[in-house]
């Protein structure tokens, strides 16, 4: 029996994907049981979990399934943003990789899933640091492409080590299994069509503040219309704007381009037209610090229900999500609100409780004060934790569990839904799940920037950020950072005279 020809040959693609965001400003680390208990998948519980997601890797599947590939899928895993990953924990993250990768040797491509802001103790560039790994095992001659999100911190290694990164183009993020598409048919552009292409990195003069990301708003908007508008006048062109992570202090923190093209002299082309325009728009990018309490003072001149983005809490930013500050101001208000916190302990309290019962209790932090919120509560229900999300939201999950949880409602006469696994406010189905109906409240505090804009934009016809305190504040000029680029606005005016 004859062997296949090269040509009807099936392509071996594996997929593999270490995915974290770290905030290098909280004090705790992120450890393997972190990533254990978060998402730890291999073989085909990665297929399972994520083929019918809106999530890069559903996106991937889809496209090389339907492309008469033979699919490997390696290994993947994620869990909630946080601090620096431990040493142990990236050494057993890069065995895993090692190991499980070499199994399915030899292949002919690899897709990889890495955020791109992932920082280990040791590891600034934790990204590149394991996609050189990869590159190590595979070889030189095989093609690796895959995905990042766009609050990445993108290092040339990156570049160097890969032929194509393809940053989602909104926030939220609800493109990801478009962007999963998009990065899949170009490995197979390269593989079938032997497409050669330049993969360049831009790095702006500027870090775009967290509350100026949403790509649907001014300015990001202004500047991805741009970035597309240079597609279309350049043949041949992919640029990803990467609004960067400020809350990682290291030498690549900032907004970047990734730029591929056949042709490097549009490359460079395109480059003097991204910071052309970046120059010219600079302080339109910087945030507006106001008092927290000035803020709220607006409560009662918009719909309800209003959500407030506690901005100083990020979830997805790598907080812990138990600040109480945002829940003490609206108890000083005659508005009713809901909150999610953070807190295995109380929720532990609560499970010895009935529903009805009234007790003392304490939970959360404030973040100015370190000291927990305390009142005499009324245990409304106990909840698994459990729910899933079936549209398009930030993050592409399908299944989320934010372990056991508790409902109570606090003697000012809010709301508060207890959970003992971080989980960010990503979906609508966390409150619903537990009966919790959002149009009951006058305010939903929900702890992130951006993010939970797609799930909550559907109930809440207006809201606010607000300048909260923790390690996410907005305003990234109260860093103390010891490794970013220079110069570098805000920090920096860069401005022509």
């Amino acid at each position: 029996m004859s062997l296949p020809s090269e040509k009807d040959r099936r392509l071996r693609i594996a997929i593999v994907g270490i995915y974290h965001e770290t905030n290098t400003f909280v004090e705790t680390t992120t450890t393997i049981d972190d990533f254990k208990k978060g998402r730890w998948m291999k073989s085909s519980a990665i297929i399972k979990e994520y083929e019918h997601a809106y999530h890069e890797l559903g996106g991937a599947i889809e496209v090389l399934r339907n492309n008469n590939v033979t699919l490997l899928p390696v290994f993947y895993t994620e869990t909630t943003p946080g601090g620096m990953i431990t040493e142990e924990t990236y050494k057993q993250l890069l065995t895993e990789v090692t190991r499980e990768l070499a199994t399915v040797l030899p292949i002919d491509g690899c897709f990889v899933v890495p955020h791109g802001a992932a920082v280990a103790t040791k590891h600034p560039d934790m990204d590149g640091d394991w996609l050189e790994e990869v590159r190590n095992i595979i070889g030189n001659d095989v093609p690796i492409v895959g995905t990042l999100d766009p609050h990445a911190n993108v290092s040339q290694k990156m570049m160097d080590l890969t032929q194509g990164l393809f940053p989602y183009k909104t926030n939220p993020h609800v493109d990801q299994r478009e962007t999963g598409r998009r990065a899949a048919s170009f490995l197979l552009s390269i593989l079938r069509q032997k497409k050669r292409t330049t993969q360049h990195l831009w790095q702006a003069p500027l870090a775009i503040s967290i509350e100026r990301q949403c790509t649907e708003k001014e300015p990001c908007k202004s500047l991805y219309s741009f970035a597309e508008r240079l597609c279309h006048e350049v043949d041949d062109m992919h640029v990803g704007i990467v609004l960067g992570f400020p809350y990682a202090d290291v030498p690549e923190m900032g907004t970047s381009a990734i730029i591929i093209t056949e042709d490097p002299n549009k490359a460079r082309y395109v480059k003097e037209q991204l910071q052309s325009y970046t120059v010219d728009h600079l302080t339109e990018f910087a945030g507006k610090p106001e008092a927290p309490r000035t803020t709220l003072e607006r409560i009662g001149r918009l719909k309800k229900p209003l959500l407030l983005l506690d901005m100083g809490d990020n979830v997805g930013g790598g907080t812990f999500g138990n600040s109480t500050f945002l829940l003490e101001l609206v108890d000083q208000t005659p508005h009713s609100c809901f909150i999610c916190i953070f807190d295995p302990q109380a929720v532990k309290l609560c499970l010895n409780r009935f529903n009805g019962e009234s007790f003392q209790l304490s939970f959360g932090c404030n973040p100015q004060t370190r000291k927990p919120y305390i009142s005499s509560v009324t245990l409304i229900s106990i909840h698994e934790g459990k729910f899933t999300e079936l549209k398009p939201r930030h993050g592409g999950q399908l299944n989320y569990d934010m372990g056991p949880s508790a409902i109570v409602e606090t003697s000012t006469g809010n709301t508060v839904l207890l959970h003992s696994k971080r989980v960010p406010p990503f979906s609508l189905s966390q409150l619903t799940s537990c009966n919790i109906n959002p149009l009951d409240f006058d305010v939903i505090i929900a702890k992130g920037v951006n993010a939970p804009i797609a799930a909550y934009a559907e109930v809440c016809p207006d809201m606010l950020h607000v300048y909260t305190p923790g390690p996410s504040q907005a305003d990234m000029t109260d860093f103390q950072y010891k490794n970013r680029r220079k110069p570098l606005y805000p920090f920096e005016d860069q401005r022509p005279c």
